[in-house]
């Protein structure tokens, strides 16, 4: 399970170098192979091999009432791999669709990991927090 967050910074090329915490994990589970998409809420998604066979089996069982979701999933899907200094490459395409240009936030969030221009992150988490807690939440932390 991939939790925690870190400030990374891409290099010129778009790399991320991967945090070792997490990097041993991935070439472990997946030989560091590893794929991401671009997310609707505005970020990229990060899935080690395994991960992303189940989640891709899941997108493309959805009926055809769900094509824009599966366009927006799998036709943004990048297969890359971890290289041998522990970098990631992320594509120019995927990286202008999250608006990244150099600060990011890599965030675990379980299965998977998200990845975040810095600035945006700390925009959208200031406003989940100004809206307030919901109920469902307020009821596990509380």
């Amino acid at each position: 399970m991939f939790i925690g967050i870190s400030a990374l910074t891409l290099d010129g090329k778009g790399r991320m170098t991967v945090p070792a915490r997490h990097r041993d994990v991935l070439l472990a589970q997946a030989a560091g192979r590893l794929t991401v998409t671009k997310s609707p809420e505005g970020c990229l998604l990060l899935f080690a091999d395994p991960q992303w066979q189940e989640f891709r089996a899941k997108i493309a069982a959805l009926p055809m009432s769900a094509q824009g979701w599966k366009r927006i999933y799998l036709g943004h899907a990048t297969e890359t791999e971890i290289d041998a200094t522990g970098r990631v490459l992320i594509s120019p395409e995927l990286r202008a669709a999250a608006g990244i240009e150099r600060d990011i936030d890599l965030i675990g969030m379980g299965s998977h990991f998200e990845v975040w221009d810095r600035v945006t992150h700390h925009a959208r988490e200031a406003a989940v927090i100004e809206a307030g807690m919901p109920d469902a939440v307020r009821d596990i932390v509380v």
